[in-house]
């Protein structure tokens, strides 16, 4: 298969680190990859109908991310009926899925992700950690087997090898929807307000690559982790004036931090941004709540009522499930999977990989596209506002970015 072109560069300059959200709380770890689609794969050509086609499902059933793995694994079912129309099956090969629990940890995944490949499995998809998609993504390169990344947000992921994709957003989209509610971005004074924690730091130098490339003036307001009186932070975010005050912040604390947000006025004086997490989080942001704005990846609802929207909600629903955050993901995953069996059979990994690059299709948050230079997944983004309080409190639709809008840096492979 050909090495891609870097296609066309957006001016925004590369993120100078990964970026972990408090919206979605995500570990990342570093390593590298290697791997070319097309060398050698088990199979060439079209294969012979009424085949099994096996797929990993690695994802965290247990641990700190276990309730986005179940979101993700919810969607997946959902979205694997959705393409096959009920069936389980596509151009007369049957989808057999089977789930392993990685826990969080890159070294279970890992162990899981050698098993099944070992086992004759040419398909692997899940991954709800940062940390383990790192781990993954080179695995599925030296085996030459399809890996689909899910809730994953580490940008690193784009682009590391021929072999992975991902079906949800990564962290540049997100600080693009930030940055698309500033505006002109020329002049105007930005405060990144978080810990001072490396979680914290990366979302600061994240805003600086992103929003400070685009003539931003970007400084920030660190908090020690271990604060609690967090009154003297919003006054001095407050005093310095910001035109944006971006929000990245994780923990116990978060109640206190919106408290002292609005008693301080902060809220009032600058507009506040920061991630949309999953409904559990919604009473956090108390009478905070309809004075924030928030970037969101997706919240039911947002996609418009679309049709696949509706499926992927009614059909969740009625499984006894709760669509939610990272429920998409896996639904697209699943759409991910049949179009690569369809159009590349199911046994030739490389041809999966040439029938999902380029692709786009009609997705739960709107059209969609797997750009072919680095395997991003381009796709809207939303903004939104809490209305209610407490147990109560909903999203409502501000806006959609359009996908090009907040489309990543085109990043060659590194592999």
């Amino acid at each position: 298969m050909r090495r891609r072109a870097t296609g066309t560069v957006r001016r925004h300059r590369s993120l100078s680190a990964a970026v972990a959200l408090a919206s979605a709380g995500l570990l990342l770890a570093g390593c590298t990859a290697a791997g070319k689609a097309g060398e050698a794969d088990s199979a060439s050509g079209k294969d012979a109908k009424n085949q099994t086609v096996k797929v990993g499902l690695v994802y965290s059933r247990t641990g700190l991310l276990a309730d986005y793995g179940k979101q993700y694994r919810d969607g997946f079912m959902a979205g694997l009926d959705h393409a096959t129309k009920g069936t389980g099956k596509v151009a007369g090969h049957r989808i057999e899925v089977t789930e392993q629990d990685d826990a969080g940890d890159p070294g279970k995944a890992v162990a899981a992700a050698k098993n099944l490949i070992g086992k004759g499995y040419k398909v692997l998809a899940g991954t709800t950690d940062s940390g383990v998609a790192l781990q993954m993504a080179p695995l599925a390169a030296q085996n030459k087997v399809l890996y689909i990344s899910g809730p994953a947000a580490t940008d690193a992921v784009t682009g590391i090898n021929d072999y992975t994709f991902r079906s949800g957003r990564q962290s540049y989209q997100d600080i693009l929807t930030a940055g698309a509610m500033l505006g002109e971005a020329k002049g105007k004074k930005v405060t990144v307000l978080a810990q001072d924690s490396t979680f914290g730091q990366a979302n600061v130098a994240a805003v600086k690559a992103v929003l400070g490339a685009e003539g931003a003036k970007v400084g920030s307001v660190l908090a020690p982790p271990s604060a609690t009186d967090l009154t003297p932070f919003a006054r001095q975010v407050k005093a310095g004036g910001p035109d944006l005050v971006f929000v990245a912040w994780a923990g116990s604390t978060a109640p206190a931090l919106w408290t002292a947000l609005d008693q301080q006025g902060v809220l009032s004086a600058s507009k506040v941004v920061t991630g949309l997490a999953g409904t559990a989080s919604y009473p956090v942001f108390g009478n905070a709540g309809s004075k924030v704005s928030f970037l969101a990846h997706y919240f039911p609802g947002a996609g418009g009522g679309n049709a696949v929207e509706k499926s992927m909600l009614d059909s969740v629903t009625k499984a006894g499930g709760t669509p939610d955050l990272f429920t998409p993901d896996g639904f697209t995953a699943a759409q991910m999977v049949v179009r690569a069996v369809e159009e590349g059979g199911a046994t030739d990994s490389a041809a999966m990989v040439k029938a999902l690059e380029g692709w786009s299709f009609d997705g739960v948050k709107g059209k969609e596209q797997i750009r072919a230079q680095d395997h991003a997944l381009v796709q809207p983004m939303f903004v939104a506002k809490l209305r209610g309080k407490g147990a109560g409190a909903r999203p409502e639709l501000v806006g959609t970015e359009p996908m090009d809008k907040v489309a990543p840096p085109v990043k060659p492979s590194a592999g």
